[in-house]
């Protein structure tokens, strides 16, 4: 027998219905490229979404057709954030980082038919646009654009090329009252991303109505982020990184104030707004909040971030050490998180259990250093080659999941993916433990895990403990190749300005921690480490680099 309720769609039209009705008066705060603060109410962006709906489907767009975004944080991207899914076209956020060899093949096979992007990129895109067939480009410009279709010349003196459409323009043009909300079934394509594509050409992941809006309920439970009206939010994660992880969307939904950096991510540009806009929680990658916390260890006192009850971190292990500094030096909470492109993206966070409360700041901070459990309607899973993986702590395996925001294939795919297991997991290709009640931590990635005589050692613990020296601002452990031991680690560390410390020094304080044989059998110094697009360590690069380093030991 079924039950007797409501066929009510799970879709992304909710959240502006429900932002409209309860929170027109929040404020959507937002830095320019050029250092200018602007803010918008609710109210505005949501009647300028419409617009953007309006003039998006006056340009010939239709249901499933993909919109593409090349643009920094900002309103005019929350606008389409909630204006292309709300048509029952896709949302596609483009990775401005990538290069654009890789953009043009992403570009051109999600078939993106509009890209509207930042004036700031339109050299990027002359890179790639010949490489692409685009029906319509939007350019977002900063300030009055002459009157004109051809060849316009925006706020900032660049030319805009001929055939494009000045977003301002085109919203003016459009009567959001003529916005009718389709028929959109919560199965139905929302957004779309493409993964870094660290192992061969990115691949596209395409998020339903029903995930983004499950996320987005779980994401703002307590025992998740805890997020409610009262909360102003700063994505330091970009809007094109997995959706700026769901938080524009569980922030509207839930009325909160939304800050966006634009592409000033600098310490000071990051501290000026959590002070200024009395930010309670952010987000982002740890190399930002590494940058952050040297900036207030230089000027203690000097940043009113009392409101700043989470910092999230996200993207690569943060170091006990930071976790600790932050709590202990500026009273700031720190909340590890774990996720991927494939699952919309988050799926563990950890908060301290009920159960610790009475443990010892030690072994809080131990736990804290972890990635935490599964969100509700995750579920996990470690695969080892003997089999599935105990809840001990200890043992390791490749972490598997399952769950209602997770993808079950990629964009575009033809036949099986040995990602994709037969009883409906995802196989994540992260090495981690499970301790009892499922708290998570995260070894390596498999492609990352040295190993030695037959051995695995994880390089990420190595690295967060390197990163606890006080003269380390930054390192990585790579496996090189050994020709006795097939591979052994390598360390490749960045000092602090105006510390000293030799390779003796370092192994010297990681003997207490680790086993010999764990130790490195080398530490290089360098200036700077190199990334991904999205600021992660670039290991495939330090690699190639250092392939034959043993071999000439």
């Amino acid at each position: 027998m079924r039950g007797l309720m409501m066929d009510y769609q799970l879709s992304i039209p909710a959240i502006l219905r429900r932002a409209q009705a309860q929170f027109p008066h929040k404020t959507v705060t937002s830095r320019r490229p050029d250092n200018t603060v602007v803010r918008h109410t609710y109210a505005d962006v949501l009647e300028r979404a419409r617009r953007l709906a309006v003039a998006l489907v006056a340009l010939g767009v239709k249901p499933g057709d993909r919109v593409a975004t090349l643009a920094w944080a900002g309103h005019e991207h929350l606008e389409a954030y909630l204006a292309i899914p709300s048509i029952g076209a896709v949302l596609h956020t483009l990775n401005l980082r990538l290069h654009q060899d890789d953009l043009a093949y992403i570009v051109s096979d999600a078939d993106d038919r509009v890209l509207i992007l930042d004036e700031s990129l339109l050299p990027l895109f002359e890179k790639f646009k010949a490489q692409v067939n685009i029906t319509h480009v939007v350019v977002i410009s900063h300030g009055a654009v002459v009157s004109g279709t051809q060849g316009s010349v925006s706020g900032c003196g660049r030319a805009r090329p001929d055939g494009t459409f000045d977003y301002e323009q085109l919203l003016a043009s459009a009567d959001a009252s003529r916005y009718v909300e389709p028929s959109i079934d919560e199965h139905d394509a929302a957004a779309m991303c493409y993964t870094s594509g660290t192992t061969g050409r990115p691949k596209g992941v395409l998020y339903s109505h029903r995930a983004i809006m499950l996320h987005s309920l779980a994401q703002g439970l307590r025992d998740c982020l805890a997020l409610a009206e009262d909360d102003t939010v700063l994505p330091i994660v970009p809007m094109f990184h997995v959706n700026a992880w769901g938080l524009p969307f569980t922030a509207a939904w839930l009325g909160c104030n939304q800050v966006f950096a634009g592409p000033h991510l600098d310490p000071e540009s990051v501290l000026s707004l959590l002070v200024s806009e009395k930010v309670t929680l952010t987000a982002g990658v740890p190399t930002v909040w590494l940058g952050v916390l040297q900036e207030l260890d230089k000027h203690p006192g000097a940043f009113d971030l009392s409101r700043l009850r989470a910092i999230v971190i996200g993207g690569s292990a943060a170091p006990l050490s930071m976790i600790r500094a932050y709590q202990e030096r500026h009273g700031l909470t720190i909340v590890h998180a774990w996720g991927m492109t494939e699952m919309t993206p988050l799926g563990t966070l950890c908060n301290v259990p009920s159960s610790m409360h009475e443990a010892s700041d030690d072994e809080k901070y131990r736990y804290r250093a972890k990635q935490g459990t599964p969100m509700p309607l995750v579920e996990i899973r470690a695969r080892a080659e003997s089999g599935f993986t105990p809840w001990d702590g200890q043992t390791m395996g490749e972490l598997e999941v399952r769950g209602p925001w997770i993808a079950s294939q990629y964009y575009g795919a033809t036949g099986a993916d040995p990602r994709f297991s037969d009883d409906g997991w995802f196989g994540t290709g992260d090495i981690v433990t499970i301790a009892d009640r499922g708290c998570i931590e995260i070894a390596d990635r498999a492609k990352d895990l040295v190993k030695s005589g037959g051995e695995w050692i994880s390089s990420v613990l190595l690295e967060t403990a390197l990163m606890g020296h006080p003269a380390v601002a930054e390192a990585a452990v790579i496996a090189v190749p050994h020709p006795r031991w097939d591979e052994r680690p390598l360390a490749v560390v960045v000092l602090k300005p105006g510390h000293t410390a030799t390779a003796d020094d370092l192994l010297t304080f990681l003997e207490p921690t680790f086993a010999k044989w764990w130790l490195p059998d080398a530490i290089e110094f360098i200036d700077a480490i190199p990334r991904t697009s999205v600021g992660k360590f670039k290991k495939s690069t330090l690699r190639e680099q250092y392939r034959e380093r043993y071999q000439r030991m």
